[in-house]
């Protein structure tokens, strides 16, 4: 089994904040190399005053953090999720890979992603795997491409298990960050009236229009856009989903007060489990009261509501 090293090169003083992205895709630990005190350690510590050329040859004014995913964790998956939040927050970096010695690393983990069942009615299966028994549930049909949302992540799954219980045939859903599209597409497939997704990533909306028609949604239904969230939706919804990073679920939850029905629905989801609190002090400042919380495996999905 072959596992994917993925290599993110940012600048020294934006180090931590690219840290925090990559512990969120990965279940296990991840190792950095910062050159920037280079000198001063080594003198500091073995009081010598000769370093390797090798060493002194690395670029000091970045680090380097080294990330390792085996196929089971989905590696095109989480590249494309840290690669999305660091454009989001706005960070200089690089991504470098490795490759399989005899396959394409991109579609290896595919043998990995079965289909399999989510919340009471839901039955996920991906694009390419034709036998498959959903048991009388929900069929949907997900390729992910380089969109971060195969359901497979603990975040995606809270959110659908959430999002199910409130769909009803008069609900329109707003879908922040739709990746795949993978929330938006379950609520229509589940019975909701219509639904609406935004994200800032053009290869994300090709993507959820490529499995919108993959899972034959009716064109008229449906309305998919690029960019912010102030600047490309209108109008008001009875639920809203945010599949995203507790910083980007702060910073948009602003714009989501004028955009939610008064008895409607928001469920974010995406927020690893430190910081929780940090989500529930920031939207109660904004007029949400916190009605549900999910947790599972560090990570956490919240269901609010206006007071």
């Amino acid at each position: 089994m072959e596992w994917t090293e993925i290599i993110l090169t940012v600048p020294n003083d934006k180090q931590e904040e690219a840290e925090a992205v990559a512990l969120m895709s990965v279940p296990y630990g991840i190792y950095t190399e910062d050159y920037s005190d280079l000198i001063e350690g080594v003198e500091e510590i073995s009081h010598v005053d000769l370093i390797d050329k090798n060493l002194l040859s690395k670029d000091r004014t970045k680090s380097r953090i080294h990330i390792y995913i085996s196929p089971e964790e989905n590696p095109n998956e989480a590249i494309s999720f840290i690669t999305n939040q660091l454009s989001n927050d706005k960070i200089d970096f690089s991504v470098e890979t490795d490759k399989c010695k005899n396959e394409d690393w991109e579609n290896n983990w595919k043998k990995y992603f079965k289909p399999f069942k989510v919340g009471k009615n839901l039955f996920i299966r991906p694009a390419w795997i034709n036998d498959y028994d959903p048991e009388g549930r929900t069929v949907l049909t997900i390729e992910p491409g380089s969109a971060f949302g195969s359901g497979t992540h603990e975040t995606t799954r809270l959110c659908l298990e959430a999002l199910e219980e409130h769909i009803t045939p008069e609900t329109d859903i707003l879908d922040i960050g739709c990746g795949s599209g993978i929330l938006s597409i379950s609520a229509m497939l589940l019975g909701a009236k219509s639904a609406v997704g935004v994200d800032i990533d053009k290869l994300a909306v090709k993507t959820a229009e490529e499995n919108f028609e993959r899972n034959k949604i009716d064109k008229s239904k449906y309305t998919l856009s690029v960019g912010d969230l102030a600047s490309s939706v209108k109008g008001k919804f009875p639920l809203i989903v945010a599949n995203i990073v507790a910083d980007a679920i702060i910073r948009l939850s602003e714009d989501v007060p004028n955009l939610l029905q008064k008895d409607g629905y928001y469920i974010v989801s995406g927020i690893i489990d430190t910081r929780k609190q940090d989500v529930l002090t920031a939207l109660d400042k904004l007029g949400f009261k916190a009605v549900n919380i999910r947790e599972d495996a560090g990570w956490v999905c919240i269901e609010f509501k206006l007071k």
